[in-house]
């Protein structure tokens, strides 16, 4: 398995255009504390982008020989809005910026069943470039619970269509997130994000979901007890023979700064797990 940063470390919990860190700072956290790739965001980089500042990026990933692990190229797909499945209808514009950043995988969004045709035209799109398209297990969207990912990844059925695996979007939706879980996720695991959170009915942050209502929480580091068991995710990843990215996902501004969350969050990680 290989370990990534997202840019949304310096990200504002609530505003994901914000970023309270450059790109710069972000590759050379990256670099010092060993991760082997960057995810990209539209708060650093996005088809909203102009083309000096995608190349820009771009130099200063590849100064640093840092690849970009996957590309959400826009803003209503991570605040997961109603113009979130909107890249579907036009996929061009992300290719595009995949292709100028250096990557072979973008994050989409869909929340209707009329966005499966539209994922599989943008998914056909996609394989002209050889790149790869993947929705994150996510509240308020068609990857809420794993009978519906399932079901949806099958109704798609393309090759590079699939799932990043994400356990507390999953735990907010009363989900098992477990090994069971992975496996049946196992043939369409493009990727995996982490981020830790406990379940509390006082919780100091509130998601809606459409299975269960509002889910209260408070965010965790990823190294804190009565959370996410990710000791078992990570040996069942090992166990799977899975060996693409795990990105450190997590917004850690209600408790950390971004250097913080960096260092400890790949000292953890590299604690419980083998990585190149």
């Amino acid at each position: 398995m290989k370990l990534s940063l997202s840019v949304r470390v310096a990200e504002s919990v609530l505003n994901k255009q914000i970023a309270n860190r450059s790109i710069n700072d972000l590759a050379d956290l990256a670099i010092k504390f060993g991760y082997s790739g960057i995810c990209m965001r539209a708060s650093q980089a996005g088809v909203q982008s102009p083309l000096e500042q995608i190349t820009k990026v771009k130099k200063i990933l590849a100064e640093r020989e840092l690849p970009v692990s996957m590309v959400t190229g826009d803003i209503p797909i991570p605040a997961n809005n109603q113009k979130a499945p909107d890249a579907l209808r036009d996929i061009t514009p992300y290719l595009d910026l995949t292709q100028l950043l250096g990557s072979t995988l973008i994050r989409i969004a869909m929340k209707k069943e009329e966005d499966i045709i539209w994922a599989q035209r943008a998914s056909d799109e996609a394989a002209e470039r050889s790149i790869r398209l993947a929705h994150q297990s996510h509240t308020r969207s068609l990857f809420e619970t794993v009978e519906q990912s399932v079901a949806v990844l099958e109704k798609v059925n393309r090759p590079n269509f699939g799932i990043i695996y994400e356990p507390a979007n999953l735990d907010l939706c009363g989900q098992d997130y477990g090994s069971e879980t992975i496996r049946r996720f196992s043939p369409w695991l493009f990727n995996v994000y982490v981020q830790n959170h406990r379940l509390n009915p006082e919780g100091s942050m509130t998601l809606e979901t459409w299975v269960r209502g509002p889910a209260p929480h408070d965010p965790l580091p990823l190294q804190a007890e009565g959370g996410i068991n990710f000791p078992i995710i990570m040996d069942t990843l090992k166990e799977i023979g899975y060996d693409g990215y795990v990105t450190v996902h997590q917004a850690f501004a209600e408790i950390m700064e971004p250097e913080e969350a960096a260092q400890q969050s790949y000292q953890y990680l590299t604690s419980i797990a083998e990585f190149v």
